[in-house]
């Protein structure tokens, strides 16, 4: 039986990303969105993150993938639609693929087109039992979720890779009631959920001995040169991420090395020497903490498996009653 491959392309224009930066620019403090790190060449980047030793949350999701997928998929039982946000190259979605082999259809969700589709292409040719739906599209607005050609039991969301930490806690709680609006009573959320642990674990994750962070995060101002026509001095920033053991957070951002302009079409921008634009926040949660965050959304914690050292989870939760 040959795989269904049906492609809906809602890739965010150019103009919207010229837009969206230069109304993060003017805001105090400058601000630019992470989302805009995964073009093609920053999903490569990023996969070469995944790969480093410092980077232990992809291997250890991973692991604990692999560790408990019997009772995982236990949970999650069959003929399910998959919905996974932020699909990337949909690596631990396969450790799902090959224990629910009854599933209904997969929907892999991304801002990469040339990532997704390719993935999406590979998925198709190696599980031609499933119908592959793939959406090109910012999933941090509202989507629209295509329909298998198969009746489906019910919707399972999965979000892995601790993305959720990305969000301050008041957009996480709405983006998880976001996912919510998307289900019924009983239908399930798989998500990654990154832990506290030893601050210094933490910060070398996002300052590899390596360089790939610093590769990764100065693709943006690249991305920006290249498809918006900016000129930004890229020697002329440096990547700095700091761990604030306050709120337990990594707090991710390109600092300016200089007094220093630069120009988006008509709209020109002055950096300070020292000066921070905000990238992004990786929020470390305990179980406790997320718990009551996803109940706050509407969500049920029903079973979490977490590594040895207790430093990732893997949690699963059902969608409750309005």
């Amino acid at each position: 039986m040959a795989s269904l491959l049906q492609f809906q392309d809602l890739e965010p224009t150019v103009e919207a990303m010229r837009e969206e930066v230069v109304r993060g620019l003017r805001q105090t403090p400058k601000q630019l969105s992470a989302k805009f790190l995964y073009d093609g060449p920053g999903a490569l980047l990023y996969e070469n993150i995944c790969r480093t030793e410092d980077y232990y949350l992809t291997r250890t999701e991973l692991a604990i993938m692999r560790d408990h997928i019997a009772a995982i998929a236990a949970c999650l039982g069959e003929k399910a639609l998959l919905i996974e946000f932020g699909s990337g190259n949909s690596l631990k979605t396969r450790v799902l693929f090959d224990h629910l082999p009854r599933l209904a259809g997969y929907v892999p969700i991304d801002i990469s087109r040339r990532q997704l589709l390719e993935t999406s292409e590979n998925i198709a040719r190696d599980y031609p039992h499933i119908e592959v739906l793939p959406v090109c599209a910012d999933y941090a607005g509202e989507v629209e979720i295509p329909s298998p050609a198969s009746p489906f039991s019910r919707r399972l969301i999965y979000y892995p890779g601790s993305t959720i930490g990305n969000m301050v806690p008041r957009d996480a709680v709405n983006f998880l009631r976001r996912m919510r609006g998307l289900c019924q009573p009983g239908d399930a959320l798989l998500i990654g959920v990154d832990l506290r642990k030893d601050p210094e674990i933490v910060w070398r994750a996002y300052n590899d001995r390596d360089g790939a962070s610093t590769r990764f995060r100065m693709n943006i101002l690249q991305r920006m040169n290249r498809e918006l026509g900016a000129d930004f001095a890229i020697s002329q920033f440096r990547p700095v991420a700091v761990y604030n053991e306050v709120v337990c957070r990594v707090e991710a951002g390109l600092m300016s090395l200089c007094d220093q302009q630069a120009r988006i079409g008509d709209e020109l921008f002055s950096f300070n020497e020292g000066e921070l634009v905000q990238l992004a926040v990786a929020y470390k949660y305990s179980p406790e903490g997320f718990r009551d965050l996803a109940l706050e959304a509407g969500w049920r914690a029903e079973q979490l498996w977490t590594d040895e050292r207790n430093w990732f989870s893997v949690q699963y939760l059902t969608a409750m009653t309005s």
